[in-house]
């Protein structure tokens, strides 16, 4: 950073931040898995309570749990992706039900 302001002595800090490039964070995918005994009230309550969906949506995604192995249940930056799978994977334990949620990453 010094090399850079000793070069350019006009510069201000605000020109340089100008100059850097910011990349955007990569984002993470929380999946709940089907198991054979949570039962579906309480996948759309963990759906609504973590993840913000309504009941119409949580239901929906339920469903696709259901008939289909995995839903989507949102998108998120890896930190906030990685709390909200285990505060998910944490009540479901809590309720001594197998429901279990990962994360993976945008893209695989």
């Amino acid at each position: 950073m010094l090399n850079i302001l000793s070069q350019n002595k006009n510069s201000t800090d605000s020109d340089l931040m100008d100059q850097i490039e910011t990349a955007e964070p990569a984002l993470w995918r929380v999946m709940i898995l089907n198991d054979d005994y949570t039962p579906m009230d309480f996948v759309v309550y963990t759906l609504t309570s973590f993840f913000g969906h309504t009941e119409n949506t949580a239901h929906k995604i339920m469903l696709d749990v259901h008939k289909k192995g995995a839903g989507l249940a949102g998108v998120y930056t890896f930190e906030i992706a990685e709390t909200k799978s285990a505060q998910a994977n944490s009540l479901a334990k809590q309720n001594k039900y197998p429901l279990k949620t990962v994360i993976e990453e945008e893209g695989e």
